[in-house]
Formats: C-alpha cells, sequence, structure tokens
C-alpha cells in the first residue's frame, strides 16, 4: 500500500529550480512525504497540476518551498512525468526499505537516475 502511495505521488509530481513543493499524504497508518523539485515545468502548470495530487480518502498537505528540506532517504533526479518532456527531482522521505519499490520505478518508468541518501 505505501509503496502504492509513493508510486501515485510520484506520478502526480513535477517542478523549476528555485521552486519545489513538498507533499505529505496520510490516511489509517499511512504517512507519506515527497518533496517535488522543479527542473523544466513551467511555473503555473507546476502550482496548479503537478502539485496538486488527489488522493482519494487521504489528507493531503502541499508546502511549497524555495527547495526540497534535507533529510530524504533517496532521490530520484532528472525523473519525466507522465509521457511529457518535463523533468524534476523527486525527494522521498520517511520509510528507506521503500527504495526497493522506487528505485526501479525512478530509473525504468520515469527515465530518472537514483541516487541514496
Amino acid at each position: 500500500m505505501r509503496a502504492f502511495l509513493l508510486l501515485s505521488l510520484f506520478a502526480l509530481s513535477g517542478q523549476a529550480w528555485g521552486e519545489a513543493c513538498v507533499v505529505h499524504s496520510q490516511a489509517e497508518r499511512l504517512d507519506v512525504k515527497v518533496c517535488q523539485q522543479n527542473r523544466s515545468i513551467p511555473p503555473n502548470l507546476f502550482r496548479t497540476g503537478f502539485c496538486k495530487p488527489q488522493l482519494q480518502g487521504q489528507k493531503v498537505a502541499v508546502e511549497f518551498v524555495e527547495q526540497c528540506p534535507t533529510g530524504s532517504f533517496g532521490v530520484c533526479r532528472n525523473a519525466t512525468v507522465g509521457g511529457t518532456p518535463y523533468q524534476q527531482d523527486v525527494h522521498y522521505y520517511g520509510v528507506a526499505s521503500d527504495a526497493t519499490y522506487l528505485k526501479p520505478f525512478c530509473e525504468k518508468q520515469s527515465r530518472g537516475v537514483w541516487m541514496a541518501r
């Protein structure tokens, strides 16, 4: 369940340098936090689309920041988003064992480079 949510958040993510959003999703026995650092997404599209995940049955909070906070267990660098030409870096926080699912998703589906922290 946690891996599915992380992958869902990743698929909905996006951003441009100096612009990031922290997405914190909570549900029963679930607490997930990711940060999307924009590389090439137009700012308006980043704010109104990529950083507005619709996760049914979950409480979602989005905070816009200049850059992603430290403390992530891994980053998917230069990730592409769902068939678009846009790129972002996605930082993952929380349970480091989730990297088992996130690394292959990052490298194969998002054509990014996984960097463990």
